[in-house]
């Protein structure tokens, strides 16, 4: 069977354009309402205005950006090392994750409102706090999505791995491990929206730095267009981490392809 001929490079940036578009226009019907009611800028900011307190503040914003970066990356490695461990133990030991699941949704039941204050109270206001509530709110869905695909595995390639003498730790490398990239990558970028969030509202609970910081002082002090910034800066910080967990599943994916096809 002949492979499949592959798309144009240029593919990726046409399947973009229509989000570049519609949020382009978004801003443009901002701009012109913001200009043609008369609104206050206290109230509601026009997007030039934000962008220029971007600029003017960029300083402020960067060295808050850093304190944000440094909780997400060190919350998010954390979770994914729990979540990548915890979904091998489960899948190993049925009675263990039968006893553990209920545990780990209940986890996800309660409010974040309610548990980032405890645990800034439990570990100060350093970076340890942050972490734990990026790692808790960002480890299940990849728990899930792996334990999905490991169930997902063809039943007849882990027979015939078994009748070629296979141990279970190799069918789980060479079947159940592979079958569940895709699973885990779905939860992947599920949890990768759900880490700056995470993080600036931990720092907006209790921190020294970070967008969340400045968000709050920002509002205190009755400046909405310093808030949109920061929050500008978070959702680009969340698109760009998800762009890089989609570029980082087509790498591994296309390697693992290819080494099925060898």
């Amino acid at each position: 069977m002949s492979r499949p001929v592959p798309r144009p490079s240029g593919g990726g940036l046409a399947r973009g354009v229509p989000a570049v578009v519609s949020v382009a226009s978004a801003f443009v019907i901002w701009e012109l309402y913001v200009h043609l009611s008369g609104i206050s800028p206290l109230m509601l900011p026009a997007p030039s205005r934000v962008l220029d307190q971007m600029w003017l503040n960029r300083d402020l914003l960067w060295a808050n950006t850093i304190p944000t970066l440094q909780a997400t990356f060190t919350g998010f490695a954390l979770s994914l090392t729990v979540a990548f461990t915890l979904s091998i133990v489960l899948d190993f030991m049925p009675r263990v994750r039968r006893a553990l699941f209920p545990i780990f949704v209940v986890s996800q039941t309660l409010p974040l409102v309610a548990i980032a204050p405890l645990v800034v109270l439990w570990f100060g206001f350093d970076l340890t706090p942050k972490v734990l509530l990026v790692a808790l709110v960002t480890f299940f869905p990849m728990l899930v999505a792996l334990v999905d695909g490991y169930a997902a595995t063809d039943p007849e390639i882990e027979d015939l791995l078994r009748s070629m003498g296979a141990s279970r730790g190799k069918v789980f490398r060479a079947a159940r491990l592979p079958s569940a990239m895709p699973y885990f990558f779905a939860g992947l970028r599920i949890s990768i929206t759900y880490a700056v969030v995470a993080a600036i509202f931990a720092e907006y609970v209790g921190a020294r730095a970070g967008l969340g910081i400045v968000i709050l002082n920002a509002k205190n002090s009755f400046r909405p267009d310093l808030v949109l910034a920061a929050v500008v800066i978070s959702s680009a910080l969340t698109l760009v981490l998800f762009a890089l967990t989609a570029v980082l599943q087509r790498v591994v994916l296309r390697w693992r392809d290819a080494g099925e096809d060898h």
